[in-house]
């Protein structure tokens, strides 16, 4: 069975449609157990087929415990990096970067963003160096928990970007309103952060039986219908839910095989959670 692939507009070169976030699940220090566990999962990660791996400065020590990992599996090549540029000093641009690079031990970063869109001015004209340079592949903005829509939409509009990130999740529904819209038309590839509501999702609905559409799109849990309903709107490139755990990571990758819902069972979905 292959593997759900989207591809990103500005080059046409495709990636799977989970990946993995690192936020708060990686920022494990240095406790040799705890970097080994990690190690577990990002390889249950890659051997189902996931490349994109997403972190940043802001997310404590995940920077340095992924690279350990990548190092304990000789897997550097085998993943799609994508870091954050993340101070309000926009001299920093590189610097910043240099730092996450060494921390990852990759050489290159296939994606440079601008966290929360700190400074996002100056970093993005840099970036922009970067790129032509060959320094970076691309290049993109972020935000979160749904914040700065209307700052992002602008930033969109006008500016020339390979990726945004975004949250987006079967509740939280504000992007499609216009950042996703605006990301089809414009030809830029899409990352949902918080596509659980950082685990939220979970607390509510895990205890409740999975609606009939699970079994009509061939879903058997709840992790991977809520990543199926992200992935299956048309301008999401790439969901990247973030896990500690092996077995939840096994549940997250399933979603990157089988159907997707079509839109009829999408908004089947959303009117059963609204009921619960």
């Amino acid at each position: 069975m292959s593997a759900i692939a989207r591809g990103i507009p500005s080059t046409g070169e495709t990636i799977p449609a989970i990946g993995m976030g690192t936020w708060i699940t990686f920022n494990v220090g240095s406790d040799p157990y705890l970097i080994d566990q990690r190690t577990r999962v990002l390889e249950t990660f890659l051997t189902a087929g996931g490349t994109v791996v997403d972190c940043s400065p802001m997310y404590g020590s995940s920077a340095n415990v992924v690279g350990a990992a990548l190092e304990n599996l000789q897997a550097h090549d085998r993943v799609f990096s994508a870091s954050k540029v993340w101070t309000s000093d926009q001299s920093a641009t590189r610097e910043q970067t240099r730092s996450s690079l060494g921390k990852w031990g990759v050489a290159r970063f296939d994606l440079q963003q601008i966290h929360n869109l700190v400074g996002w001015q100056g970093h993005l004209e840099t970036l922009r160096e970067m790129k032509a340079s060959g320094e970076i592949r691309y290049i993109g903005i972020t935000t979160s928990h749904g914040r700065r829509h209307r700052d992002l939409a602008r930033i969109m509009e006008t500016e020339e970007l390979d990726f945004v990130q975004l949250t987006y999740n079967v509740l939280d529904r504000e992007a499609e309103e216009r950042l996703l819209p605006i990301a089809q038309d414009r030809g830029i590839a899409v990352l949902v952060n918080r596509p659980f509501q950082g685990g939220q999702l979970f607390r509510r609905f895990e205890a409740k039986p999975l609606p009939d559409v699970a079994a009509e799109a061939g879903v058997s849990t709840w992790a991977e219908l809520f990543l199926k309903y992200v992935i299956s709107h048309p301008a999401v490139t790439c969901a990247i839910p973030a896990t500690s755990k092996v077995d939840h990571m096994q549940e997250n990758m399933a979603a990157l095989y089988g159907n997707l819902p079509n839109a009829s069972q999408r908004q089947e979905l959303v009117a059963y959670v609204r009921s619960l």
